[in-house]
Protein backbone atom coordinates (compact mmCIF):
# COMPACT_ATOMS: atom_id res chain seq x y z
CA UNK A 1 0.00 0.00 0.00
CA UNK A 2 1.32 3.42 -1.06
CA UNK A 3 1.98 5.89 2.07
CA UNK A 4 -0.06 8.29 1.38
CA UNK A 5 -2.97 5.64 1.04
CA UNK A 6 -2.13 4.78 4.63
CA UNK A 7 -1.82 8.80 5.66
CA UNK A 8 -5.22 9.18 4.01
CA UNK A 9 -7.07 6.01 5.65
CA UNK A 10 -4.98 5.99 9.51
CA UNK A 11 -7.36 6.54 12.13
CA UNK A 12 -6.44 6.75 15.96
CA UNK A 13 -8.33 3.94 18.06
CA UNK A 14 -10.07 6.15 20.43
CA UNK A 15 -12.61 3.39 21.78
CA UNK A 16 -10.43 3.24 25.45
CA UNK A 17 -10.03 7.37 25.51
CA UNK A 18 -12.66 7.85 27.75
CA UNK A 19 -12.43 11.58 27.77
CA UNK A 20 -14.38 13.39 31.09
CA UNK A 21 -15.72 15.70 28.62
CA UNK A 22 -17.08 15.10 25.25
CA UNK A 23 -14.63 16.05 22.40
CA UNK A 24 -15.79 18.07 19.15
CA UNK A 25 -16.88 16.13 16.40
CA UNK A 26 -15.58 18.37 13.72
CA UNK A 27 -17.08 15.73 11.29
CA UNK A 28 -19.50 16.68 8.01
CA UNK A 29 -19.25 12.50 7.38
CA UNK A 30 -19.95 9.61 9.57
CA UNK A 31 -19.72 5.65 8.24
CA UNK A 32 -22.47 4.48 7.17
CA UNK A 33 -23.17 2.09 10.01
CA UNK A 34 -23.49 5.34 11.99
CA UNK A 35 -26.59 6.92 13.46
CA UNK A 36 -25.25 10.39 13.01
CA UNK A 37 -24.56 9.74 8.92
CA UNK A 38 -24.15 13.28 8.01
CA UNK A 39 -23.61 16.66 10.28
CA UNK A 40 -26.46 18.14 8.56
CA UNK A 41 -28.83 15.34 9.96
CA UNK A 42 -27.00 14.44 12.99
CA UNK A 43 -23.88 15.50 15.11
CA UNK A 44 -23.03 13.96 18.12
CA UNK A 45 -22.46 17.17 19.72
CA UNK A 46 -25.70 18.40 19.07
CA UNK A 47 -27.41 15.34 20.08
CA UNK A 48 -25.77 16.23 23.59
CA UNK A 49 -26.54 19.41 23.65
CA UNK A 50 -30.45 18.76 23.05
CA UNK A 51 -30.28 16.09 25.64
CA UNK A 52 -29.41 18.63 28.02
CA UNK A 53 -31.68 21.01 27.05
CA UNK A 54 -34.56 18.38 27.26
CA UNK A 55 -33.53 18.05 30.76
CA UNK A 56 -33.93 21.59 31.28
CA UNK A 57 -36.83 22.20 29.45
CA UNK A 58 -38.75 19.21 30.89
CA UNK A 59 -39.68 17.80 27.63
CA UNK A 60 -39.55 14.74 25.53
CA UNK A 61 -37.75 16.87 22.38
CA UNK A 62 -34.99 19.29 21.66
CA UNK A 63 -34.32 20.61 18.19
CA UNK A 64 -31.07 22.54 17.67
CA UNK A 65 -30.26 25.08 14.80
CA UNK A 66 -28.15 27.21 13.32
CA UNK A 67 -29.18 30.43 15.12
CA UNK A 68 -32.56 31.79 17.11
CA UNK A 69 -34.19 33.16 13.92
CA UNK A 70 -33.35 29.51 12.02
CA UNK A 71 -35.58 27.92 14.94
CA UNK A 72 -38.30 30.65 14.21
CA UNK A 73 -38.29 29.99 10.37
CA UNK A 74 -38.33 26.17 11.48
CA UNK A 75 -41.57 26.92 13.07
CA UNK A 76 -43.10 28.77 10.35
CA UNK A 77 -42.63 26.20 8.12
CA UNK A 78 -45.41 23.89 9.84
CA UNK A 79 -47.73 26.30 8.28
CA UNK A 80 -49.46 26.30 5.02
CA UNK A 81 -50.90 28.44 2.27
CA UNK A 82 -54.45 29.83 3.82
CA UNK A 83 -53.62 29.63 7.62
CA UNK A 84 -53.85 32.19 9.67
CA UNK A 85 -50.92 33.26 12.22
CA UNK A 86 -51.50 35.70 15.45
CA UNK A 87 -48.23 37.09 16.50
CA UNK A 88 -48.25 39.62 19.68
CA UNK A 89 -47.68 43.42 18.74
CA UNK A 90 -44.54 43.78 21.34
CA UNK A 91 -42.09 41.99 19.73
CA UNK A 92 -38.39 41.25 18.45
CA UNK A 93 -37.94 44.02 15.12
CA UNK A 94 -36.38 41.10 12.98
CA UNK A 95 -38.84 38.62 14.15
CA UNK A 96 -41.66 41.19 13.23
CA UNK A 97 -40.08 41.44 9.31
CA UNK A 98 -40.19 38.01 8.87
CA UNK A 99 -43.43 37.13 9.89
CA UNK A 100 -44.77 39.88 8.14
CA UNK A 101 -42.76 38.29 4.92
CA UNK A 102 -43.36 35.03 5.16
CA UNK A 103 -46.77 35.18 5.62
CA UNK A 104 -47.24 37.43 2.51
CA UNK A 105 -45.06 34.91 0.39
CA UNK A 106 -47.25 32.23 1.45
CA UNK A 107 -50.93 33.58 1.61
CA UNK A 108 -50.91 33.37 5.22
CA UNK A 109 -53.34 35.39 7.18
CA UNK A 110 -51.21 37.46 10.21
CA UNK A 111 -52.95 39.01 12.77
CA UNK A 112 -51.22 41.19 14.95
CA UNK A 113 -52.85 41.38 18.96
CA UNK A 114 -51.98 42.98 22.05
CA UNK A 115 -51.95 39.21 23.83
CA UNK A 116 -50.94 41.12 26.90
CA UNK A 117 -54.35 42.24 27.52
CA UNK A 118 -57.86 40.32 27.99
CA UNK A 119 -58.76 42.21 25.28
CA UNK A 120 -56.45 40.81 22.68
CA UNK A 121 -57.04 37.27 23.77
CA UNK A 122 -60.06 37.71 23.17
CA UNK A 123 -59.42 38.88 19.71
CA UNK A 124 -57.73 35.74 18.90
CA UNK A 125 -59.86 34.52 15.23
CA UNK A 126 -61.79 31.43 15.15
CA UNK A 127 -59.77 30.24 12.57
CA UNK A 128 -56.34 30.34 14.50
CA UNK A 129 -53.86 28.39 13.00
CA UNK A 130 -50.84 28.98 15.36
CA UNK A 131 -49.94 31.81 18.25
CA UNK A 132 -46.60 32.84 18.29
CA UNK A 133 -45.02 35.38 20.67
CA UNK A 134 -42.76 36.13 23.80
CA UNK A 135 -42.71 36.44 26.90
CA UNK A 136 -41.69 38.31 28.57
CA UNK A 137 -42.45 40.95 25.42
CA UNK A 138 -39.49 42.89 23.75
CA UNK A 139 -39.64 45.41 24.33
CA UNK A 140 -41.19 46.89 28.09
CA UNK A 141 -41.06 42.67 29.15
CA UNK A 142 -44.62 42.60 29.62
CA UNK A 143 -45.99 38.75 30.79
CA UNK A 144 -48.36 37.15 28.82
CA UNK A 145 -50.35 34.06 30.62
CA UNK A 146 -49.67 31.31 28.29
CA UNK A 147 -52.04 28.82 29.47
CA UNK A 148 -55.12 31.58 28.76
CA UNK A 149 -53.71 32.23 25.01
CA UNK A 150 -53.59 28.92 24.61
CA UNK A 151 -56.82 27.55 26.00
CA UNK A 152 -58.68 30.59 24.19
CA UNK A 153 -56.56 29.53 20.85
CA UNK A 154 -57.22 25.95 21.36
CA UNK A 155 -61.35 26.41 21.57
CA UNK A 156 -61.30 27.91 18.28
CA UNK A 157 -59.32 24.86 16.81
CA UNK A 158 -57.92 22.03 18.35
CA UNK A 159 -54.93 21.83 16.42
CA UNK A 160 -53.93 25.14 16.86
CA UNK A 161 -50.10 25.64 17.66
CA UNK A 162 -49.00 27.95 20.20
CA UNK A 163 -45.51 28.89 20.04
CA UNK A 164 -43.86 30.77 22.91
CA UNK A 165 -40.38 32.56 22.47
CA UNK A 166 -38.94 31.53 26.15
CA UNK A 167 -35.47 33.64 25.25
CA UNK A 168 -35.90 36.19 27.80
CA UNK A 169 -37.03 34.15 30.63
CA UNK A 170 -35.33 30.77 29.70
CA UNK A 171 -36.41 27.19 30.82
CA UNK A 172 -34.66 28.11 34.32
CA UNK A 173 -37.55 30.37 35.14
CA UNK A 174 -40.41 30.06 32.70
CA UNK A 175 -41.33 26.68 31.01
CA UNK A 176 -44.31 27.15 28.48
CA UNK A 177 -44.29 23.49 27.56
CA UNK A 178 -46.19 23.15 31.13
CA UNK A 179 -48.50 25.84 30.94
CA UNK A 180 -49.97 24.85 27.29
CA UNK A 181 -47.17 26.05 24.87
CA UNK A 182 -46.60 23.04 22.01
CA UNK A 183 -43.29 24.76 20.99
CA UNK A 184 -40.73 26.43 23.23
CA UNK A 185 -38.24 28.34 21.10
CA UNK A 186 -34.87 30.08 22.34
CA UNK A 187 -32.09 32.26 20.43
CA UNK A 188 -28.99 29.96 22.51
CA UNK A 189 -27.28 32.86 21.37
CA UNK A 190 -28.02 34.91 24.52
CA UNK A 191 -28.30 33.36 27.89
CA UNK A 192 -27.20 29.78 26.95
CA UNK A 193 -23.88 30.96 25.13
CA UNK A 194 -24.13 33.95 27.84
CA UNK A 195 -20.45 35.17 26.52
CA UNK A 196 -21.06 36.67 22.80
CA UNK A 197 -19.25 34.01 21.42
CA UNK A 198 -21.33 31.53 19.58
CA UNK A 199 -24.82 31.55 17.92
CA UNK A 200 -27.81 29.03 17.90
CA UNK A 201 -31.23 28.61 18.69
CA UNK A 202 -33.41 25.72 20.32
CA UNK A 203 -36.98 24.50 19.70
CA UNK A 204 -38.53 22.18 22.61
CA UNK A 205 -42.27 19.50 22.72
CA UNK A 206 -43.34 17.32 23.98
CA UNK A 207 -44.76 16.17 20.63
CA UNK A 208 -43.04 13.43 18.40
CA UNK A 209 -44.69 14.84 15.03
CA UNK A 210 -43.55 17.92 15.66
CA UNK A 211 -40.49 17.01 16.38
CA UNK A 212 -40.07 14.87 13.45
CA UNK A 213 -41.41 18.07 11.52
CA UNK A 214 -39.23 20.28 12.88
CA UNK A 215 -36.29 18.12 11.99
CA UNK A 216 -36.94 17.39 8.77
CA UNK A 217 -37.19 21.24 7.85
CA UNK A 218 -33.92 21.71 9.59
CA UNK A 219 -32.11 18.61 7.38
CA UNK A 220 -33.68 19.63 4.16
CA UNK A 221 -33.05 23.73 4.37
CA UNK A 222 -29.29 23.07 6.31
CA UNK A 223 -30.13 24.76 9.38
CA UNK A 224 -28.60 22.58 12.16
CA UNK A 225 -25.84 23.95 14.33
CA UNK A 226 -22.67 23.17 13.47
CA UNK A 227 -20.75 21.10 16.09
CA UNK A 228 -18.28 23.48 17.42
CA UNK A 229 -21.13 25.70 18.48
CA UNK A 230 -22.80 23.03 19.66
CA UNK A 231 -19.49 21.48 21.59
CA UNK A 232 -19.42 26.00 23.07
CA UNK A 233 -23.08 25.75 24.10
CA UNK A 234 -22.37 22.79 25.85
CA UNK A 235 -19.65 24.39 27.94
CA UNK A 236 -21.22 27.19 28.33
CA UNK A 237 -24.27 25.58 29.77
CA UNK A 238 -22.42 24.07 32.98
CA UNK A 239 -22.11 27.77 34.23
CA UNK A 240 -25.66 28.49 33.23
CA UNK A 241 -27.63 28.35 36.53
CA UNK A 242 -24.85 30.53 38.40
CA UNK A 243 -24.67 32.74 35.98
CA UNK A 244 -28.15 33.76 36.13
CA UNK A 245 -28.12 33.58 39.58
CA UNK A 246 -25.49 36.35 40.32
CA UNK A 247 -27.09 38.10 37.37
CA UNK A 248 -30.58 38.68 38.53
CA UNK A 249 -29.50 39.50 41.89
CA UNK A 250 -27.45 42.24 39.86
CA UNK A 251 -30.88 43.43 37.96
CA UNK A 252 -32.92 43.85 40.99
CA UNK A 253 -30.62 46.20 42.24
CA UNK A 254 -29.79 48.04 39.22
CA UNK A 255 -34.26 48.27 38.68
CA UNK A 256 -34.17 49.73 42.43
CA UNK A 257 -31.46 51.98 41.60
CA UNK A 258 -32.87 53.52 38.50
CA UNK A 259 -36.48 53.50 39.78
CA UNK A 260 -34.99 55.98 42.46
CA UNK A 261 -33.15 58.49 40.08
CA UNK A 262 -33.62 61.69 38.85
CA UNK A 263 -34.29 61.87 35.09
CA UNK A 264 -35.60 57.88 34.47
CA UNK A 265 -39.45 58.50 33.86
CA UNK A 266 -40.06 54.51 33.97
CA UNK A 267 -38.25 50.87 34.77
CA UNK A 268 -39.55 48.04 32.56
CA UNK A 269 -39.09 44.91 34.66
CA UNK A 270 -41.14 41.10 34.29
CA UNK A 271 -44.09 40.67 37.27
CA UNK A 272 -42.68 37.72 38.77
CA UNK A 273 -46.18 35.60 39.75
CA UNK A 274 -44.83 32.62 40.82
CA UNK A 275 -46.51 30.55 38.35
CA UNK A 276 -45.54 30.84 35.52
CA UNK A 277 -42.66 32.82 35.60
CA UNK A 278 -40.29 31.96 38.57
CA UNK A 279 -37.75 34.52 38.19
CA UNK A 280 -35.91 36.95 36.19
CA UNK A 281 -32.45 38.31 35.13
CA UNK A 282 -30.41 40.75 32.98
CA UNK A 283 -32.22 42.52 31.29
CA UNK A 284 -34.62 45.32 31.77
CA UNK A 285 -35.56 48.59 30.14
CA UNK A 286 -35.78 52.44 31.10
CA UNK A 287 -36.96 55.57 29.36
CA UNK A 288 -35.17 58.95 29.80
CA UNK A 289 -37.37 61.85 30.67
CA UNK A 290 -38.57 63.76 27.65
CA UNK A 291 -36.28 66.72 28.81
CA UNK A 292 -33.42 64.27 28.40
CA UNK A 293 -34.07 63.04 25.11
CA UNK A 294 -31.60 65.07 23.65
CA UNK A 295 -29.11 63.79 25.14
CA UNK A 296 -29.32 60.07 24.70
CA UNK A 297 -26.60 59.57 22.41
CA UNK A 298 -24.23 61.64 25.96
CA UNK A 299 -25.79 59.35 28.20
CA UNK A 300 -24.56 56.27 26.05
CA UNK A 301 -21.12 57.57 25.52
CA UNK A 302 -20.31 58.59 29.16
CA UNK A 303 -21.41 54.94 29.97
CA UNK A 304 -17.53 52.91 30.23
CA UNK A 305 -18.57 49.40 31.37
CA UNK A 306 -21.42 49.09 29.14
CA UNK A 307 -20.94 47.77 25.45
CA UNK A 308 -22.71 49.30 22.71
CA UNK A 309 -23.82 46.34 19.86
CA UNK A 310 -26.49 43.66 19.30
CA UNK A 311 -25.15 41.74 21.82
CA UNK A 312 -27.03 41.00 25.32
CA UNK A 313 -27.40 38.25 28.28
CA UNK A 314 -23.65 37.79 28.46
CA UNK A 315 -21.07 37.91 31.80
CA UNK A 316 -20.72 41.85 30.39
CA UNK A 317 -22.83 44.54 30.85
CA UNK A 318 -24.22 46.22 27.27
CA UNK A 319 -26.74 48.87 26.61
CA UNK A 320 -28.55 49.59 23.50
CA UNK A 321 -31.33 51.69 22.04
CA UNK A 322 -33.91 49.69 20.75
CA UNK A 323 -35.49 52.27 18.26
CA UNK A 324 -32.36 52.31 16.45
CA UNK A 325 -31.00 48.67 17.12
CA UNK A 326 -33.76 45.74 17.85
CA UNK A 327 -36.52 47.10 15.67
CA UNK A 328 -34.50 48.99 13.51
CA UNK A 329 -36.29 46.68 10.79
CA UNK A 330 -39.69 48.50 11.63
CA UNK A 331 -41.27 51.65 10.27
CA UNK A 332 -41.58 54.40 12.40
CA UNK A 333 -45.12 53.80 12.40
CA UNK A 334 -44.94 50.25 13.40
CA UNK A 335 -42.45 51.41 16.56
CA UNK A 336 -45.39 53.86 17.21
CA UNK A 337 -48.03 51.29 17.45
CA UNK A 338 -46.07 49.51 19.74
CA UNK A 339 -45.24 52.00 22.33
CA UNK A 340 -41.48 52.31 21.11
CA UNK A 341 -39.99 55.70 21.33
CA UNK A 342 -36.28 56.93 20.80
CA UNK A 343 -36.35 57.83 24.86
CA UNK A 344 -36.22 53.72 25.99
CA UNK A 345 -32.90 52.88 27.11
CA UNK A 346 -31.93 48.59 27.18
CA UNK A 347 -29.94 47.54 29.49
CA UNK A 348 -28.38 44.22 30.04
CA UNK A 349 -26.62 43.42 33.05
CA UNK A 350 -23.49 41.04 33.02
CA UNK A 351 -21.50 40.20 36.06
CA UNK A 352 -19.15 43.26 36.48
CA UNK A 353 -19.25 44.25 40.40
CA UNK A 354 -22.46 45.98 40.93
CA UNK A 355 -20.71 48.96 42.83
CA UNK A 356 -18.75 49.55 39.36
CA UNK A 357 -21.90 49.47 37.41
CA UNK A 358 -23.72 51.68 39.62
CA UNK A 359 -21.19 54.21 39.67
CA UNK A 360 -20.68 54.51 36.12
CA UNK A 361 -24.64 54.64 35.77
CA UNK A 362 -24.47 57.59 38.37
CA UNK A 363 -21.52 59.15 36.42
CA UNK A 364 -23.70 59.68 33.06
CA UNK A 365 -26.60 60.49 34.43
CA UNK A 366 -24.50 63.61 36.21
CA UNK A 367 -22.86 64.09 32.54
CA UNK A 368 -26.44 64.90 30.89
CA UNK A 369 -27.90 66.81 33.80
CA UNK A 370 -24.87 68.50 34.95
CA UNK A 371 -25.22 71.90 32.05
CA UNK A 372 -29.34 72.28 32.90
Amino acid sequence: MHKLTKVLKHRVDTTNADPVVTPIYQNSAFSASSPFFYTRKNNPNVEELEQVFCALEESAFAVCCSTGMAAISNTLLLLKPGDHLVINQLIYGCSYVLFERFCAQYNIKLSVLDLSSNEGIEAIPLDVSMVLFETPTNPFVRSIDISNVSAKAKAHNPNALVVVDNTWATPLFQQPLLHGADIALYSATKYFSGHSDVMGGVLTTNSDGLAQHLRDARFYHGAILDPNSAWLLRRSMQTFELRMKAQGEATRIVRDWLAQQNGVEEVFYPTIDGVQLTGYATLLFFTLEARLSEKYDAFIEALTLFDTGTGMACVTSMVARPYTGSHASMNDAQKAQMGLTKQLVRLSIGLEQIEDLIADLSHAFEMIQSNE
